[in-house]
Protein backbone atom coordinates (compact mmCIF):
# COMPACT_ATOMS: atom_id res chain seq x y z
CA UNK A 1 0.00 0.00 0.00
CA UNK A 2 1.40 3.08 -0.88
CA UNK A 3 0.90 6.60 1.45
CA UNK A 4 -2.32 8.60 0.85
CA UNK A 5 -1.58 12.78 0.92
CA UNK A 6 -4.35 15.13 1.84
CA UNK A 7 -4.44 18.55 2.85
CA UNK A 8 -7.64 19.85 3.92
CA UNK A 9 -8.50 23.28 2.48
CA UNK A 10 -9.27 25.62 4.98
CA UNK A 11 -10.89 28.05 2.65
CA UNK A 12 -12.54 25.91 0.88
CA UNK A 13 -13.91 24.30 3.87
CA UNK A 14 -15.28 27.45 5.58
CA UNK A 15 -17.03 27.86 2.31
CA UNK A 16 -18.74 24.49 2.51
CA UNK A 17 -19.53 24.92 6.12
CA UNK A 18 -21.14 28.36 5.36
CA UNK A 19 -23.14 26.50 3.04
CA UNK A 20 -24.29 23.59 4.46
CA UNK A 21 -25.36 26.25 7.18
CA UNK A 22 -27.33 28.11 4.83
CA UNK A 23 -29.09 24.69 3.11
CA UNK A 24 -30.47 23.65 7.11
CA UNK A 25 -31.00 28.49 7.22
CA UNK A 26 -28.53 27.83 10.48
CA UNK A 27 -27.01 31.27 11.50
CA UNK A 28 -23.50 31.93 13.47
CA UNK A 29 -25.16 31.84 16.42
CA UNK A 30 -27.08 28.30 15.96
CA UNK A 31 -23.57 27.03 15.75
CA UNK A 32 -22.11 28.78 18.11
CA UNK A 33 -24.88 27.68 20.64
CA UNK A 34 -24.57 24.14 19.37
CA UNK A 35 -20.60 24.14 19.75
CA UNK A 36 -21.27 25.56 23.39
CA UNK A 37 -19.21 29.08 22.89
CA UNK A 38 -19.60 32.33 24.75
CA UNK A 39 -18.69 34.20 21.48
CA UNK A 40 -19.50 34.12 18.14
CA UNK A 41 -15.68 34.28 16.58
CA UNK A 42 -14.65 30.87 16.41
CA UNK A 43 -17.51 29.84 13.95
CA UNK A 44 -16.95 33.44 12.23
CA UNK A 45 -12.97 32.03 11.92
CA UNK A 46 -14.53 29.06 10.31
CA UNK A 47 -16.11 30.30 7.66
CA UNK A 48 -13.82 33.36 6.30
CA UNK A 49 -11.27 30.19 6.47
CA UNK A 50 -9.12 31.49 9.07
CA UNK A 51 -9.35 28.55 10.87
CA UNK A 52 -10.75 24.78 11.53
CA UNK A 53 -12.78 23.43 13.74
CA UNK A 54 -11.29 21.01 16.48
CA UNK A 55 -12.77 17.24 15.72
CA UNK A 56 -15.08 17.37 18.94
CA UNK A 57 -16.50 20.64 17.13
CA UNK A 58 -16.60 19.13 13.89
CA UNK A 59 -18.56 16.02 15.12
CA UNK A 60 -20.91 18.54 16.46
CA UNK A 61 -21.30 20.51 13.43
CA UNK A 62 -21.78 17.05 11.73
CA UNK A 63 -24.78 16.38 13.62
CA UNK A 64 -26.31 19.53 13.43
CA UNK A 65 -25.85 19.75 9.60
CA UNK A 66 -26.40 16.15 9.25
CA UNK A 67 -23.65 15.68 6.93
CA UNK A 68 -20.74 13.20 7.31
CA UNK A 69 -18.03 14.71 8.52
CA UNK A 70 -16.52 14.39 4.79
CA UNK A 71 -18.87 16.17 3.34
CA UNK A 72 -17.81 18.97 5.56
CA UNK A 73 -13.98 18.55 5.16
CA UNK A 74 -12.93 19.92 1.40
CA UNK A 75 -9.71 18.10 0.84
CA UNK A 76 -6.67 18.24 -1.51
CA UNK A 77 -4.43 15.25 -2.24
CA UNK A 78 -4.68 11.59 -4.00
CA UNK A 79 -7.83 10.38 -2.36
CA UNK A 80 -10.08 11.34 -5.44
CA UNK A 81 -13.51 8.91 -4.13
CA UNK A 82 -15.46 8.08 -0.58
CA UNK A 83 -18.15 6.22 0.35
CA UNK A 84 -21.10 8.08 2.11
CA UNK A 85 -24.46 6.90 3.47
CA UNK A 86 -23.70 3.64 0.95
CA UNK A 87 -23.05 6.02 -2.02
CA UNK A 88 -19.74 6.18 -3.64
CA UNK A 89 -18.69 10.17 -3.90
CA UNK A 90 -16.51 10.80 -6.61
CA UNK A 91 -14.40 14.16 -6.53
CA UNK A 92 -15.51 15.94 -9.89
CA UNK A 93 -12.69 19.11 -10.06
CA UNK A 94 -9.56 20.25 -8.94
CA UNK A 95 -11.73 22.13 -6.05
CA UNK A 96 -12.46 19.07 -4.66
CA UNK A 97 -16.29 19.32 -4.88
CA UNK A 98 -18.43 16.07 -5.15
CA UNK A 99 -21.04 14.50 -6.71
CA UNK A 100 -23.16 11.27 -5.46
CA UNK A 101 -23.96 8.34 -8.35
CA UNK A 102 -26.73 7.10 -8.47
CA UNK A 103 -25.92 3.56 -7.46
CA UNK A 104 -22.72 2.42 -5.45
CA UNK A 105 -19.87 0.62 -6.89
CA UNK A 106 -18.27 -1.57 -4.84
CA UNK A 107 -14.46 -1.56 -5.09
Amino acid sequence: MRPVYITVLQEETGKRIKKLMDDKCLNVRDIQTACGFEAPQAVYKWINGQSLPSIENMVILSVVLETPIDGILVRSGDASFFVSRGKLCVFTSQRQTYARLKKPVCI
